[in-house]
Protein backbone atom coordinates (compact mmCIF):
# COMPACT_ATOMS: atom_id res chain seq x y z
CA UNK A 1 0.00 0.00 0.00
CA UNK A 2 2.82 2.04 0.69
CA UNK A 3 4.42 2.02 -2.72
CA UNK A 4 2.61 3.49 -5.81
CA UNK A 5 0.70 1.18 -8.26
CA UNK A 6 1.47 1.12 -11.91
CA UNK A 7 -1.87 2.03 -12.68
CA UNK A 8 -2.62 4.85 -10.80
CA UNK A 9 -3.10 7.96 -11.99
CA UNK A 10 -0.54 10.61 -10.24
CA UNK A 11 -3.79 12.86 -8.98
CA UNK A 12 -4.89 8.94 -6.98
CA UNK A 13 -1.27 8.46 -5.17
CA UNK A 14 -1.32 12.32 -4.22
CA UNK A 15 -4.64 12.24 -2.69
CA UNK A 16 -3.51 8.65 -0.82
CA UNK A 17 -0.56 10.15 0.92
CA UNK A 18 -2.35 13.05 1.34
CA UNK A 19 -5.09 10.66 3.51
CA UNK A 20 -2.41 8.58 5.02
CA UNK A 21 -0.44 11.79 5.90
CA UNK A 22 -3.69 13.17 7.80
CA UNK A 23 -4.31 9.87 9.53
CA UNK A 24 -0.51 9.62 11.11
CA UNK A 25 -1.27 13.77 11.99
CA UNK A 26 -4.95 12.79 13.40
CA UNK A 27 -3.77 9.62 15.25
CA UNK A 28 -0.71 12.21 16.77
CA UNK A 29 -3.01 14.41 17.96
CA UNK A 30 -5.39 11.88 19.38
CA UNK A 31 -2.38 10.37 21.51
CA UNK A 32 -1.46 13.58 23.08
CA UNK A 33 -5.38 14.34 23.99
CA UNK A 34 -4.74 13.56 27.98
CA UNK A 35 -1.71 15.51 28.25
CA UNK A 36 -2.84 18.70 28.63
CA UNK A 37 -0.25 20.77 30.85
CA UNK A 38 2.89 19.03 28.63
CA UNK A 39 0.85 20.56 25.78
CA UNK A 40 0.39 23.79 27.10
CA UNK A 41 3.89 24.05 28.14
CA UNK A 42 5.21 22.98 25.44
CA UNK A 43 3.45 25.29 23.35
CA UNK A 44 4.87 28.21 25.61
CA UNK A 45 8.03 27.10 24.90
CA UNK A 46 7.37 27.24 21.20
CA UNK A 47 5.58 30.99 21.74
CA UNK A 48 8.57 32.31 24.00
CA UNK A 49 11.14 30.82 21.01
CA UNK A 50 8.89 32.64 18.75
CA UNK A 51 8.90 36.04 20.59
CA UNK A 52 12.60 35.52 21.11
CA UNK A 53 13.46 35.63 17.40
CA UNK A 54 11.25 38.36 17.31
CA UNK A 55 13.18 40.50 19.85
CA UNK A 56 16.80 39.52 18.19
CA UNK A 57 15.72 39.78 14.79
CA UNK A 58 14.08 43.32 15.33
CA UNK A 59 11.83 43.01 13.10
CA UNK A 60 7.81 41.06 12.05
CA UNK A 61 6.19 43.21 14.71
CA UNK A 62 2.98 42.99 12.65
CA UNK A 63 3.54 39.57 12.59
CA UNK A 64 3.70 39.30 16.35
CA UNK A 65 0.79 41.86 16.43
CA UNK A 66 -1.48 39.40 13.99
CA UNK A 67 -0.80 36.56 16.31
CA UNK A 68 -1.45 38.17 19.33
CA UNK A 69 -4.86 39.36 18.06
CA UNK A 70 -5.43 35.80 17.20
CA UNK A 71 -4.73 34.77 20.08
CA UNK A 72 -6.88 36.80 21.80
CA UNK A 73 -9.41 35.75 19.74
CA UNK A 74 -9.31 32.33 20.69
CA UNK A 75 -8.90 32.77 24.26
CA UNK A 76 -11.66 34.67 24.40
CA UNK A 77 -14.30 31.97 22.48
CA UNK A 78 -12.06 29.71 25.13
CA UNK A 79 -13.56 31.71 27.82
CA UNK A 80 -17.40 32.14 26.62
CA UNK A 81 -20.23 29.58 26.94
CA UNK A 82 -21.43 27.78 23.44
CA UNK A 83 -25.10 28.78 24.58
CA UNK A 84 -24.74 32.41 26.35
CA UNK A 85 -27.84 32.67 28.82
CA UNK A 86 -27.79 36.78 28.09
CA UNK A 87 -28.43 35.63 24.19
CA UNK A 88 -30.95 33.35 24.88
CA UNK A 89 -32.77 35.92 27.11
CA UNK A 90 -32.98 38.18 23.86
CA UNK A 91 -34.24 35.47 21.61
CA UNK A 92 -37.07 34.29 24.18
CA UNK A 93 -38.25 38.11 24.38
CA UNK A 94 -38.11 38.26 20.35
CA UNK A 95 -40.44 35.27 20.37
CA UNK A 96 -43.23 35.14 22.64
CA UNK A 97 -42.61 39.04 24.11
CA UNK A 98 -42.09 36.89 27.77
CA UNK A 99 -38.23 37.51 29.94
CA UNK A 100 -37.05 34.14 30.13
CA UNK A 101 -34.35 33.86 32.38
CA UNK A 102 -31.86 31.31 34.34
CA UNK A 103 -32.66 28.32 36.18
CA UNK A 104 -33.93 29.49 39.96
CA UNK A 105 -35.54 26.01 41.35
CA UNK A 106 -33.95 22.89 41.72
CA UNK A 107 -36.38 21.12 39.19
CA UNK A 108 -35.63 23.80 36.51
CA UNK A 109 -33.14 21.87 33.96
CA UNK A 110 -29.36 22.08 34.54
CA UNK A 111 -27.04 23.32 31.61
CA UNK A 112 -23.56 23.00 32.42
CA UNK A 113 -20.88 25.12 31.25
CA UNK A 114 -19.90 24.15 27.71
CA UNK A 115 -17.05 26.30 26.11
CA UNK A 116 -17.32 28.12 22.54
CA UNK A 117 -13.93 26.63 22.01
CA UNK A 118 -12.81 23.59 23.61
CA UNK A 119 -9.84 22.93 25.18
CA UNK A 120 -7.81 21.10 23.11
CA UNK A 121 -9.13 23.23 19.95
CA UNK A 122 -7.55 26.38 21.73
CA UNK A 123 -4.53 24.10 22.08
CA UNK A 124 -4.64 23.12 18.26
CA UNK A 125 -5.44 26.43 17.07
CA UNK A 126 -2.86 28.47 18.90
CA UNK A 127 0.16 26.00 18.35
CA UNK A 128 -1.29 26.00 14.72
CA UNK A 129 -0.53 30.04 14.65
CA UNK A 130 2.47 30.06 16.38
CA UNK A 131 3.74 28.03 14.03
CA UNK A 132 3.00 29.88 11.02
CA UNK A 133 4.01 33.56 12.94
CA UNK A 134 7.35 31.63 13.31
CA UNK A 135 7.00 30.58 9.75
CA UNK A 136 6.33 34.64 8.79
CA UNK A 137 9.26 35.59 10.18
CA UNK A 138 11.93 33.96 8.37
CA UNK A 139 10.90 35.78 5.09
CA UNK A 140 11.42 39.15 4.45
CA UNK A 141 8.10 40.32 2.81
CA UNK A 142 6.41 40.11 6.13
CA UNK A 143 8.88 42.64 7.93
CA UNK A 144 6.78 45.57 7.43
CA UNK A 145 7.60 48.77 8.91
CA UNK A 146 5.85 49.72 11.95
CA UNK A 147 6.13 51.97 15.37
CA UNK A 148 5.87 48.46 17.73
CA UNK A 149 5.42 50.58 20.87
CA UNK A 150 1.95 52.00 19.30
CA UNK A 151 1.01 48.33 18.51
CA UNK A 152 1.49 46.81 22.23
CA UNK A 153 -0.35 50.31 23.77
CA UNK A 154 -3.32 49.30 20.89
CA UNK A 155 -3.23 45.59 22.17
CA UNK A 156 -3.05 46.49 25.78
CA UNK A 157 -6.41 48.97 25.20
CA UNK A 158 -8.04 46.24 22.94
CA UNK A 159 -6.85 43.03 25.30
CA UNK A 160 -8.77 45.28 28.23
CA UNK A 161 -12.12 46.58 26.82
CA UNK A 162 -12.81 43.28 24.89
CA UNK A 163 -11.79 40.60 28.34
CA UNK A 164 -13.45 43.43 31.29
CA UNK A 165 -16.65 41.45 30.70
CA UNK A 166 -14.57 37.99 31.32
CA UNK A 167 -12.38 39.27 34.14
CA UNK A 168 -15.29 40.88 35.96
CA UNK A 169 -16.91 37.19 35.74
CA UNK A 170 -13.92 35.75 36.75
CA UNK A 171 -13.55 37.56 39.71
CA UNK A 172 -17.36 37.69 41.15
CA UNK A 173 -17.49 33.70 40.94
CA UNK A 174 -13.97 32.75 41.30
CA UNK A 175 -13.33 31.16 37.91
CA UNK A 176 -10.56 29.12 36.69
CA UNK A 177 -10.80 28.59 33.41
CA UNK A 178 -7.46 25.97 34.08
CA UNK A 179 -8.13 23.95 36.84
CA UNK A 180 -6.56 20.71 35.96
CA UNK A 181 -8.98 18.10 37.62
CA UNK A 182 -10.26 20.33 40.47
CA UNK A 183 -13.31 22.41 41.45
CA UNK A 184 -13.66 25.29 38.70
CA UNK A 185 -15.65 27.44 41.03
CA UNK A 186 -15.32 28.54 44.50
CA UNK A 187 -16.65 26.51 47.30
CA UNK A 188 -18.90 23.56 46.09
CA UNK A 189 -22.68 24.08 47.44
CA UNK A 190 -24.27 21.53 48.99
CA UNK A 191 -27.99 22.40 48.97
Amino acid sequence: MDSVEADQTPFAAVTAQTSKIQRQYQALLDRSTPYVLQRWIGTGVFLAVFFLRIVLAQGWYIVAYALGIYLLNLFLAFLQPKFDPSNELLDNEMEDGTAGGLPTKQDEEFRPFIRRLPEFKFWHEATRAISIAFTCSWFEIFDVPVFWPVLVMYWIILFVLTMRKQIQHMIKYRYVPFSFGKAKYGKASTS
